[in-house]
């Protein structure tokens, strides 16, 4: 396998209900192709944060990561692909500062993960990648979402439909539109990996 990734970073923002299969995935599956693999979410002025996985059934035990790298102190620049993670990372993300406050409209777009992924949005060069629930961090800033062709679970449809993105029922359940690459689920990480790998070789020939 040729490492066409080598010396180059993938960012994956993650959260507390992530899933484990996932992560193992990207840090594999990008390691084959030579990249380093950063893992990052809110650390609250901490160096580093305990974050738990989801459970789906009681066959599932739950696990646990500590991650070291904080999002407001990331550029995604430094980044050749910036992925969101899937299930309710993004939920999370989006978290209006202070935690816990009662929220502030003016401030919708103020959380550290929603301007990390909107720097990489308006960068052409950057691979972004969106999995499942991952486009509600793009939901924020509308103007990045619209007339945009995507696939994501239905649970965030609406929304993303509300921000002006074209939804494609892709049988595929993967949309490539010329920097972006959404997927329905991860059950689709195979075949996302796969067109994530292609949109960046494209962009980069």
């Amino acid at each position: 396998m040729e490492k066409i990734l080598t010396g180059k970073k993938v960012a994956v923002l993650v959260e507390t209900e992530y899933i484990p299969a996932e992560i193992k995935f990207y840090q594999e599956f990008f390691a084959k192709y030579g990249a380093k693999v950063d893992l990052m979410t809110y650390l609250w002025g901490k160096n580093e944060r305990v974050i738990v996985s989801d459970v789906d059934n009681e066959t599932k035990l739950l696990e646990k990561m500590t991650i070291k790298k904080e999002i407001a102190q990331a550029n995604p620049n430094e980044y050749a692909i910036v992925l969101c993670a899937a299930n309710y990372v993004a939920c999370r993300l989006r978290e209006i500062p202070p935690m816990g406050s009662l929220g502030d409209v003016s401030l919708i777009r103020s959380p550290s993960a929603v301007r990390f992924m909107a720097s990489a949005m308006m960068n052409p060069n950057i691979v972004k990648g969106a999995l499942c629930h991952a486009l509600w961090l793009l939901t924020p800033t509308p103007e990045l979402l619209k007339n945009r062709k995507v696939i994501c679970h239905t649970v965030v449809l609406a929304d993303v439909l509300n921000a002006g993105a074209i939804y494609i029922p892709d049988e595929s359940h993967v949309v490539i539109d010329k920097d972006l690459v959404t997927a329905r689920s991860a059950s689709d990480l195979e075949i996302y990996g796969k067109a994530i790998i292609d949109t960046y070789i494209n962009l980069n020939k």
